[in-house]
């Protein structure tokens, strides 16, 4: 071992200390391709002399990944793992693994071999020299199935459509960062496709991207579904709704509880008026009751009262609760 490989060593030992670059890998049932991806990042970060680690997080993995990260460890201090109880998703990986990031550049990528850490010494460069916040792989030439590529397609044009972020890829798992984005967003649920908007709608403005290179899955199969591709829109609209409303919650459901109020109320007066026109001019009138504008009318006062005080209670919950961070049960840890 030489002198440069034992004081990169040296330096990923020392606690606390501010390393280049934290590559965070959130994975689930990636036993077969661990060794390689690790090889292959220790030899991009020693030919390019960069202190680093690496953040394994096992989300809950069934098959032999665990045991081989624990292997890795031992045999490269640079290492870390976590390993969650059960599968909590990439999110979950991922929020947990920047609560302990060390590193000035922050990199993820997938564990199934088709982000290329040949790409890390230019994602680095363009957020050291070019002064990025975070920076967008972009996978211009995919090698998934059209199963995979078309959702992903539509996916990108109405998150773009919709945030005002302009990527071509959102869902590529190949991202670098400045260590204070990391730690200054929080995600929860599906969240991990939308860094980008949630660090934008955060304050950090500058976001690129970079063509990078995509290839073929070596080993397993593939994590994305149906259910992946629904949840991340339904994510979508939760977190604009969230960035929109949630320090003026009144804004929503007071604006729309006043509507129906008004709406309600201005039935209610017709129904009255032509009640008492009925009255005077000497005509017979059948009850108010029977009129089914009459239940419309209480229908819209009623949730019109409700949505107002639904806005009502958010604004107090709002003023005096703090924002407290997801806890996910990490059954191990190895290096951390």
């Amino acid at each position: 071992m030489n002198l440069l490989r034992d004081t990169q060593l040296i330096l990923d030992a020392m606690p606390g200390e501010t390393l280049d670059i934290s590559v965070v890998i959130p994975l689930f049932n990636e036993e077969e391709s661990l060794p390689e991806l690790t090889d292959w990042i220790e030899r991009v970060m020693t030919e390019n002399h960069f202190s680093y680690e690496v953040l394994l997080i096992d989300d809950g993995s069934t098959d032999d990944s665990w045991r081989v990260i624990q292997q890795l460890a031992v045999a490269n201090i640079a290492i870390k793992g976590v390993r969650f109880n059960r599968n909590y998703g990439k999110t979950a990986a991922l929020q947990t693994a920047f609560q302990a990031v060390r590193g000035n550049v922050v990199i993820t990528m997938d564990a199934d071999l088709q982000d290329s850490p040949d790409e890390i010494p230019e994602l680095y460069r363009m957020i050291q020299e070019e002064g990025y916040d975070l920076v967008s792989g972009w996978k211009q030439k995919r090698y998934d199935p059209l199963t995979k590529t078309l959702p992903t397609k539509l996916f990108n044009a109405v998150t773009r459509r919709i945030s005002g972020v302009q990527l071509n890829d959102f869902n590529c798992g190949l991202k670098a960062y400045k260590q204070r984005v990391v730690k200054n967003i929080t995600l929860y649920g599906e969240m991990h496709r939308y860094i980008p908007v949630v660090a934008k709608w955060s304050g950090f403005r500058k976001i690129g991207e970079k063509v990078v290179q995509h290839q073929a899955r070596k080993y397993g199969s593939t994590k994305f579904g149906l259910e992946r591709f629904i949840n991340g829109f339904l994510d979508l609209l939760s977190i604009t709704f969230v960035h929109r409303f949630s320090k003026a919650p009144m804004h929503f459901f007071g604006a729309w509880g006043t509507l129906s109020f008004f709406v309600g109320t201005m039935m209610t007066l017709y129904l009255i008026a032509q009640k008492v026109y009925l009255i005077f001019s000497g005509e017979k009138f059948r009850n108010i009751t029977d009129n089914p504008l009459f239940f419309l009318a209480l229908m819209a006062i009623i949730i019109g009262v409700q949505l107002f005080l639904a806005g009502f209670i958010g604004e107090m919950m709002v003023k005096q609760s703090t924002v407290k961070q997801a806890d996910y049960l990490v059954s191990e840890r190895v290096g951390i």
